[in-house]
């Protein structure tokens, strides 16, 4: 008899936590700015070109033997970076959907390892005198295993602390009188 009410007292925690996880929201967004004292056209230039990534994005540094494929365009809409690496970094496809020099890039961001999602992200640069005002946003779907993993982990802090980090790393890059070669 106790081990009935203990099964039944589980399923009905188990019910009750998916219940409440359905009712989270259907999709999500993130997003971190930071003022860089850079010209739009310096800061873009990093951004909209895949090859240039190296220098300032937190998850080039995911897998030291990142395998990494560019096709498309050079930069700027229709360049297209794919990469595959150990399960930190894992697999996905980037494509620039649009850019407007020197003020948004535009990204289609498809993951396929460990997990399939498409995301949307955009980077703005908004003048703020001599200095500008960068925007690094990502949103998407959120299928009901998001909405149950967002019960246990906070997405937001996740994703955002790694957007704070290349926010930093641009800054640092932008901020430098020369920028050296790719």
């Amino acid at each position: 008899m106790a081990m009935t009410i203990l099964l039944l007292l589980v399923v009905l925690i188990v019910a009750a936590v998916a219940a409440y996880a359905a009712t989270r929201p259907d999709s999500f967004r993130v997003e971190r700015s930071l003022t860089i004292q850079a010209p739009p056209e310096r800061i873009f230039t990093l951004i909209n070109d895949f090859h240039q990534w190296r220098r300032w994005s937190p998850y080039e540094k995911l897998d030291p033997n990142l395998q990494r494929d560019y096709s498309g365009a050079r930069s700027g809409k229709g360049a297209v970076y794919a990469w595959e690496g150990n399960g930190k970094a894992g697999k996905g496809r980037m494509e620039i959907a649009d850019a407007q020099q020197p003020s948004r890039v535009a990204i289609n961001l498809d993951f396929i390892k460990p997990f399939r999602a498409t995301n949307k992200v955009d980077f703005t640069m908004m003048p703020e005198g001599t200095a500008t005002r960068v925007t690094w946003a990502m949103q998407g779907q959120s299928p009901f295993i998001a909405k149950l993993m967002g019960l246990f982990m906070n997405m937001d802090h996740m994703i955002g602390k790694d957007f704070e980090q290349g926010l930093a790393n641009l800054k640092t890059e932008t901020e430098r009188t020369e920028l050296p070669p790719a």
